[in-house]
């Protein structure tokens, strides 16, 4: 035990400046949503109004999850809940792939299994700084909830319920690190393991059973199967229960019991989904370019953006006519939606909008992911190797650069191509398929930003690089999702690249705002192709 208590130690000291990033940004939301309830809707009938909307809207139960009561506590839980399990998911899987998986990659568990420890000794190792990670989390996101006025016992039950969720995804990824060949590979199969539970959550509440006062709903089966909604089942600020908090842990045991086993039966560098090492014996004509090579290495990665993005598209138009039906009843709801929602905008075109939102965020996420392989591949020394050939650095990060603009437009267009798709095949009214698909487009070039931004860190700072990537994305996320929440100020929300892009169905298109956003990922893309010349080749 001595030796997994000094690799916890060592991980933490590696990885503690980037730990209390994701630790002090999440419960910072929690605080900043907690502060934005009790101060501007301070009044009961001012927070029943807002529970009564969401209720009746499945876009808002999709995107927020389950209202559950008009107390500060309550509103405060629906509205930040969702956003800070995923955080807590994405901070855990990432935090565990890095010290297994990527280690492993690396060179280092090597070094480690030449001394006197088990094969298993780091996976414990990981284990162990996980489970504290995750308990410090839940603290600080209690901490956040009880400095915003909430009450204590309801805030620290729903801190444990965003640390469980924590947990969960931690044993999650140690168990893809032993299946998947590669740390990119790991990291991606993660971190759609935390976007699927999402999704079905939201779909699960999105079809959910509002009581008569549409204040509280009852989710439907398909939440069953995410431990994102298991979490927002404790319900802490009300009828709290603990059952869904062991029904969490209890899975995260098993499935970490399960990596434990797999890491015992492998052996190192191996893993259970074998790479494809298979090929002909020479490289067909596409390969002879730095742009087929980048295309090769990254087209599987882009499958399955795209495929995500098509099964996001497809839930937008299907249940956009269910939107319209929830609300076509209820003509005092109806009313309230009319006061948030501007002008004449239809029931199912707001659902698609909404959607299509975060399809926008996926596209940026696949370009900020095609990016980072330009860090990998120094970091691993193989563009040493690369580079060594007659190929210059703008055409290698050029190369990588085009074929993340190409994912994240084609990102968009799945999306956008599956939703006009379903919405015109079931006929339930709203915008017209070409218009539904020109609004997921509308949203490339504020995605293009990211990994134009990404990659400008890259060719100046190249470790900063994938923080700098993601903690962007997660910025314009949270301005987007709280920003008129917390009153912020207009021009601190316009920092966010996805405010500029033009929410089609719902708005007309903004042309000069798709401009600037495309003057702007042009422009960092190319002080990128200059700085990387600037800079040598780094580990």
């Amino acid at each position: 035990m001595r030796a997994v208590f000094r690799l916890a130690l060592l991980q933490e000291r590696r990885d503690g400046g980037i730990l209390a990033a994701w630790i002090l940004g999440i419960a910072g939301l929690g605080y900043a949503a907690g502060t934005a309830v009790t101060t501007q809707f301070g009044q009961d009938n001012e927070r029943a109004a807002l529970i009564s909307v969401a209720a009746a809207s499945p876009a808002f139960l999709f995107l927020r999850g389950l209202p559950d009561g008009i107390s500060s506590g309550a509103v405060t839980f629906f509205q930040s809940y969702s956003f800070t399990a995923v955080l807590a998911g994405l901070m855990s899987a990432f935090l565990v792939v890095r010290h297994t998986r990527a280690d492993e990659d690396q060179g280092r568990f090597e070094l480690v299994g030449s001394t006197q420890v088990t094969r298993v000794t780091s996976l414990y190792a990981t284990l162990l700084f996980g489970i504290c990670a995750n308990v410090a989390l839940a603290v600080a996101v209690a901490a956040g909830f009880i400095g915003a006025g909430l009450p204590v016992p309801g805030s620290f039950l729903a801190g444990t319920a965003v640390g469980a969720v924590g947990l969960f995804f931690m044993a999650a990824a140690a168990l893809v690190a032993q299946v998947m060949p590669s740390a990119r590979s790991a990291n991606g199969a993660a971190a759609a393991l935390v976007g699927g539970a999402y999704l079905v959550r939201g779909a699960g509440d999105a079809v959910g059973t509002a009581d008569l006062a549409l204040l509280h709903v009852t989710a439907a089966w398909p939440s069953l199967f995410s431990p994102i909604g298991w979490g927002q089942r404790i319900r802490p600020f009300t009828e709290a229960d603990t059952l869904p908090l062991l029904v969490i842990t209890a899975g995260a045991v098993v499935l970490a019991g399960v990596a434990v086993a797999l890491r015992n039966g492998r052996d190192l560098g191996a893993s259970y989904i074998a790479a494809d090492d298979s090929g002909a014996e020479r490289a067909g004509a596409g390969l002879a370019s730095m742009l087929g090579l980048a295309w090769r290495l990254q087209r599987g990665s882009l499958a399955g953006w795209c495929f995500t993005a098509a099964a996001l598209g497809a839930v937008a138009g299907g249940l956009g006519p269910v939107v319209r039906d929830a609300l076509e009843g209820n003509p005092s709801v109806a009313e309230l939606m009319s006061r948030i929602v501007p002008g004449d905008a239809g029931l199912v075109d707001l659902f698609i909008t909404a959607m299509l939102g975060i399809a926008g965020i996926l596209a940026a996420a696949a370009g900020i992911e095609a990016v980072l392989r330009l860090r990998a591949e120094e970091a691993e020394g193989r563009a040493e190797l690369l580079l060594s050939v007659p190929a210059s650095r703008f055409r290698w990060l050029g190369s990588t650069l085009a074929v993340a603009a190409i994912t994240a437009t084609a990102v968009a267009v799945a999306a956008g191509a599956s939703a006009a798709v379903v919405l015109a095949l079931g006929q339930e009214g709203g915008s017209s398929p070409g218009t539904v698909f020109a609004a997921a487009l509308a949203h490339i070039p504020a995605a293009l930003v990211f990994p134009a931004l990404t990659v400008l860190v890259f060719a100046r700072a190249p470790r900063w690089s994938s923080p700098v990537g993601w903690s962007a994305l997660a910025a314009a996320l949270a301005l987007g999702q709280f920003g008129e929440l917390l009153g912020l100020p207009t021009w601190l929300q316009d920092l966010s690249p996805f405010r500029h892009s033009s929410a089609m169905p719902v708005e007309a298109f903004n042309p000069g705002g798709t401009l600037l956003m495309a003057t702007i990922a042009i422009s960092a893309a190319a002080a990128a192709s200059r700085l990387i010349r600037e800079r040598d080749v780094t580990v």
